[in-house]
């Protein structure tokens, strides 16, 4: 049976120019109700933290089940410390360009990181073997961990332009060992991989989340709201009772393939009045669950684990079988160490509403350029992005077709076998059509099927999408200038505006990925 983790992670900023908030009281509470139920969580202190004496005494006093580490977003004092001017509005300046080390050259990254660790250790005696952001760039990550040695990290979930942070397209839930060019896209092997895992944090919607914010009509948004574990968040979220029952349920379904994962805690930026309630009921939650099996332990024990059984990042696999609200959505990922995929179901036809991926010649912005604004963008490579391709009346995906119409299920199953994940579409009169996820490419299988049998990618034509020309059997797509694509070997495709149809040869597709350099 796959091993089913929970992280308890929260981090601890030292200022909040925002708003007037207690920052010292959260903490306090969460290292209570840690104690309460005796679960071992993970604190991660930012630099204005770590110099405070009031979050030193927290952290080490009474504090000898909990894990301590680093939280890197920049400030002022660290950067005085490094004798680098600061730029911010505030001592802490959420800005990409200066909260974050993007917003720095990589020499002067390097010592905001030396400073940032050589403290930790005259307030702990050890360097921190954990460290985690909204994002680290891979220059960084990589940097800290062949300098320090590092257990595991940990970044945001996917979204889009929330906060002024675009992070889209990443191994969508669980742990990865990322690409040495770029931290955003997992390593094709070892020698391509900064050797410490990344784990995703704050249990992200695996429904919800992907499309929060998208109209057909008017397109993606530019700035994604939230659905995730967070406590703070109500309606659909960690505040909602009904859908922490219904996340931990499915992401705990025992379909996980190798793992499955999520993260639950809060910074303590927003107070602890606006967490409370629902912290306290997710505790509940977790004490049953814990004594269901769910492994509780701290980010650096789940990387320690990570590291130790995987060398090179594995498939995994989360599956739901509905939407919180039960209104029929069903939707599955799959992580490989190539790419990752979107079956989709929302009665409207099932389809792939998103593939992206991992080509580690495609390096992220910021291996040696700065961001100079205030908003920071990492990303891989789509093959289908029905978030951002939609518009105009157009819901973007690739659609399964059947006879030119997009097929509808009654039921997906899922299983495992010989190392291949495969979901099995049941159609209306019984008969099905079988989804294998491979690390190499995804295969449709409409054997028995009566009827023409196809795959029709829609797209909004108006929108900046990355479909350019077939060449042979091969859609030649291109992202912000890097070439890629996708083989279709049985059968070549047809390109029409806004449409690509790939027919099917003997009832059966291959979308096949290139062959590894």
């Amino acid at each position: 049976m796959a091993r089913n983790i929970v992280n308890i992670i929260n981090f601890i900023r030292g200022c909040e120019p925002r708003c007037e908030v207690d920052l010292i009281r959260p903490v306090a509470e969460q290292k209570a109700i840690l104690k309460e139920y005796g679960f071992r969580g993970t604190f991660l202190l930012q630099y204005d933290a770590l110099i405070d004496p009031r979050f030193q005494k927290l952290m080490l006093e009474d504090n000898e089940e909990n894990e301590v580490g680093v939280w890197l977003e920049i400030v002022e004092p660290l950067c005085v410390k490094a004798g680098i001017s600061w730029r911010g509005r505030f001592p802490w300046d959420w800005h990409a360009n200066v909260g974050f080390s993007v917003g720095y050259p990589p020499e002067e990254r390097e010592r905001l990181v030396d400073v940032l660790f050589e403290k930790f250790r005259a307030v702990f005696g050890y360097y921190p073997r954990v460290m985690a952001s909204w994002i680290i760039d891979a220059h960084t990550l990589r940097y800290a961990h062949e300098k320090y040695g590092l257990d595991a990290s940990a970044n945001c979930k996917d979204q889009w332009g929330t906060d002024g942070y675009t992070l889209w397209g990443a191994y969508y839930s669980g742990a990865y060992y990322p690409a040495k060019t770029n931290v955003f896209a997992v390593g094709a092997s070892k020698d391509d991989e900064i050797d410490v895992p990344i784990f995703r944090m704050l249990g992200s919607d695996p429904i919800l989340q992907y499309d929060a914010g998208l109209d057909v009509t008017s397109g993606a948004a530019s700035r994604q709201g939230v659905v995730t574990l967070e406590p703070v968040y109500h309606g659909a979220g960690g505040g909602e009772k009904s859908w922490v029952d219904w996340y931990f349920r499915e992401i705990f379904n025992h379909q996980s393939l190798s793992y499955a994962y999520t993260q639950v805690g809060q910074e303590n930026s927003f107070g602890w009045d606006a967490m409370q309630e629902g912290l306290t009921y997710q505790f509940k939650v977790l004490a049953r669950l814990q004594n269901e099996g769910v492994i509780i332990e701290t980010l650096g024990e789940s990387g320690r684990w990570f590291h130790d059984r995987f060398e090179t990042t594995p498939d995994t696999v989360t599956v739901c079988h509905d939407d919180f609200k039960k209104s029929g959505k069903r939707s599955v990922w799959f992580n490989s160490r190539r790419y990752r995929a979107n079956l989709y179901d929302d009665g409207k036809g099932v389809r792939l509403r998103d593939m992206m991926l991992f080509d580690n010649g495609y390096r992220e912005r910021y291996l040696c350029d700065v961001e100079k604004t205030s908003v920071l963008q990492f990303d891989t490579l789509p093959v289908v992005d029905g978030n951002r391709f939609s518009g105009h009346g157009v819901l973007s995906g690739l659609y399964l077709e059947l006879n030119g119409k997009p097929l509808l299920a009654n039921r997906i199953l899922y299983s495992e076998c010989e190392g291949k994940f495969r979901a099995v579409i049941v159609l209306p009169k019984g008969k099905s059509i079988t989804v294998t996820f491979e690390e190499n490419g995804i295969t449709f299988d409409a054997a028995g099927i009566t009827g023409e049998f196809s795959l029709s990618l829609l797209y909004d034509p108006e929108k900046d999408h990355v479909y350019t020309d077939r060449v042979g059997e091969e859609i030649a797509l291109q992202h912000h200038g890097y070439h890629y694509g996708i083989f279709t070997p049985l059968q070549p495709s047809r390109f029409e505006e806004g449409r690509i149809t790939v027919p099917a040869k003997n009832r059966r597709i291959r979308l096949q990925l290139r062959e590894e350099e």
